[in-house]
């Protein structure tokens, strides 16, 4: 009772931060979204016993190509059109498991045959499984379709390896530490996630988006690319062992926590403007889920003291639940922001009843 009542109050509390939030991006908008905040649960559009479900039917493949050819101007639908249902995504399962797939053969290339040229294979393919997967799940929860998979991998190349390269400078500036105390934790959760940020700030002004949606994706494209690369350099540092743990904890980092930040960015902004560092050192929605990104980020880096507690991975496992507890809660305020909008809109375009 007590863990459903507080669950229940931190859903309240950052659904209503997230939701002034948009109400700042949209000064035209009245006071409706701040009441959509106090609603009943039949409004809520992630329904996690459902969201999963289309993974596990058959889908044909022009069902697929629907999918893979959104966010040009002849497939980029009207706000008015744009479908606000319960996100169902799919076919980011199919791409896991051609990945996994992938990787399976090249390992077997590797154990039975002996073949040292299937180590690069296996490095790059074992590193894209999870992140991969991942956005394209995002991709297709951007019910709003107007970002390409051209975008998205423009985004996910050039991205990941703009904001690694953005860490390496910061990291030349600030002393680090080893990454393990808590204090060293945190400066990398700073650093990595700041620049990030840069990153994405960089391509959402870019691209001109303005929804939570959006940022959620660009946010995870970018994140996605970092993990790849940052994956592969330290495999081929450590070894093909490597690859195995970074493969499934990918699950809950980088690509996660940067798409939180993504959306961070929209929430900071002004629609039709551009996001600035004034938004950036003012705007307390996007400070409260960059903060939030960052400590996600140094939890997960810092070695507690307690030895079974790294021993069984519960501290990450703990920091994935609560990671996927925020994009949930921030994808379902991107589906409210679309009924929202929509609804300013049906109400705008309604006609006036002349008095008799």
């Amino acid at each position: 009772m007590v863990k459903n009542k507080l669950i229940s109050l931190v859903h309240q509390k950052m659904m209503s931060t997230t939701l002034m939030g948009v109400q700042r991006n949209y000064s035209r908008i009245k006071n409706d979204i701040k009441h959509e905040a106090h609603r009943s649960n039949d409004f809520v559009e992630i329904h996690l016993s459902l969201l999963f479900q289309q993974v596990f039917h058959r889908h044909s493949r022009d069902e697929a190509d629907r999918i893979m050819i959104a966010g040009t101007k002849l497939t980029t639908p009207s706000l008015a059109k744009v479908s606000s249902a319960p996100v169902k995504p799919w076919l980011f399962s199919r791409f896991f498991s051609i990945l996994t797939v992938s990787f399976a053969l090249l390992t077997m290339l590797y154990l039975v045959f002996g073949s040292d040229k299937a180590i690069p294979g296996m490095m790059v393919v074992g590193s894209l499984v999870v992140p991969f997967s991942i956005l394209i799940m995002f991709y297709e929860m951007n019910v709003y379709r107007n970002i390409s998979l051209m975008q998205v991998n423009t985004t996910f190349l050039v991205g990941g390896v703009a904001s690694l390269i953005v860490t390496m400078m910061l990291y030349d500036v600030i002393p680090s530490g080893n990454g393990i105390s808590l204090g060293s934790a945190l400066l990398v959760g700073i650093i990595e996630e700041t620049a990030k940020t840069i990153i994405i700030v960089v391509f959402i002004n870019r691209f001109k988006l303005n929804y939570i949606l959006n940022g959620i994706l660009i946010g995870a494209a970018i994140g996605a690319g970092f993990a790849v690369f940052e994956t592969s350099g330290y495999t081929n540092e450590f070894g093909l062992s490597t690859i195995f743990v970074r493969s499934w904890q990918a699950i809950g980092t980088h690509t996660i926590w940067s798409a939180i930040v993504g959306a961070a960015v929209i929430l900071g902004k002004r629609r039709y403007h551009q996001f600035t560092l004034q938004d950036a050192i003012t705007n307390f929605h996007f400070i409260g889920f960059y903060l939030i990104a960052v400590l996600l980020h140094a939890f997960w880096d810092w070695q507690l003291p307690i030895s079974w507690f790294s021993d069984f991975y519960i501290q990450k496992f703990i920091l994935i639940a609560v990671s996927w507890i925020v994009i949930f809660i921030l994808i379902d305020s991107g589906l409210r922001e679309v009924r929202t909008l929509q609804g300013q809109i049906i109400r705008r375009h309604q006609p006036r009843h002349r008095k008799k």
